[in-house]
């Protein structure tokens, strides 16, 4: 197997959070800034607890001072608002995260419009969603912004490719459709709604196919356009314990120019760009311009 045609999505990360480190040590020596991440998390959720844990973990070996707020599963929504709003007045905290899901009692609308945008590192908040599809700089949702840092190491240009987005999700599948755009391809979001029929069409003609469709190996090998670069943010866990992507992955690999690996490609992508965006606000913050590191 040629590997490639495999995107490592590790190895493109470390070289993100490599920057992201020399920009946490110019802040601290220079100007006595400490980025602060805080991670909220309600309810035992196992795949979250885990998540948090391994964002918290990245965030110390960078250099960023993490703190999980672990709150009760029966939490009311004034609770947690009263939380965020403490975050928000703390200036020792630059970003703040709220782990997803959210329990039935929680109006995930109201609490994404409580954060302080200047500290929304996920990129929900009406603000930073409304700044991205205007394309102006905002602090972007982090797995789209992941996946785009991949592409441009793949496809140096983009322009007039066309870009097919499998999902419409506020965190992965509206914002990559805006960031493809804005790059100057043309592209095509489908969803679980879409006519079937257009499904396979459609990534037969796509130059560049996002699956982020939460439906594991939805996407056959055999629908791959020959020579496309083919991005699988889905991760799956299957009855018998393995992991699995949204697209077939060993027989979409023989078709694909480039192909994200589940687990290794996207999810390593996704915690960089968090503790870069964490970074980035800790910056603006402190109204100080990167440029002025000499980075």
């Amino acid at each position: 197997m040629n590997k490639s045609k495999i995107i490592d999505g590790r190895y493109h990360a470390n070289i993100i959070l490599q920057n992201v480190k020399l920009h946490i040590q110019n802040l601290s020596t220079q100007h006595k800034v400490t980025p602060g991440l805080a991670v909220i998390i309600v309810g035992q959720h196992p795949a979250s607890t885990m998540y948090v844990r391994l964002k918290a973990k990245r965030a110390r070996e960078v250099g960023i001072n993490s703190s999980i707020h672990s709150l009760n599963e029966d939490i009311t929504q004034d609770q947690l608002l009263e939380v965020i709003a403490q975050l928000n007045y703390d200036e020792r905290v630059h970003g703040i995260l709220v782990q997803l899901p959210l329990p039935p009692q929680i109006n995930l609308s109201s609490i994404l419009d409580a954060i302080d945008p200047n500290k929304d590192v996920d990129g929900f908040t009406p603000q930073n969603v409304g700044m991205l599809h205007s394309w102006r700089s905002s602090l972007e949702p982090c797995t789209p912004q992941g996946i785009m840092y991949l592409l441009k190491q793949y496809i140096p240009n983009l322009l007039g490719k066309l870009a097919v987005v499998i999902g419409r999700s506020m965190i992965v599948g509206r914002p990559m459709a805006s960031m493809l755009l804005r790059e100057d391809c043309s592209v095509s979001v489908l969803h679980s709604l879409s006519d079937p029929s257009h499904l396979t069409v459609m990534c037969h003609k796509a130059d560049i196919l996002v699956v982020a469709a939460g439906r594991p190996e939805m996407i056959k090998g055999e629908w791959i356009k020959d020579g496309a670069c083919v991005i699988d943010v889905g991760i799956n866990k299957m009855e018998d314990g393995k992991i699995c992507g949204d697209v077939e992955f060993n027989s979409a690999y023989h078709r694909a120019s480039f192909i994200t690996p589940v687990p290794g490609g996207v999810g390593p992508m996704t915690v960089a760009c968090l503790l870069a965006n964490t970074t980035k606000a800790a910056y603006q913050l402190a109204d100080i311009n990167p440029l002025s590191d000499g980075i």
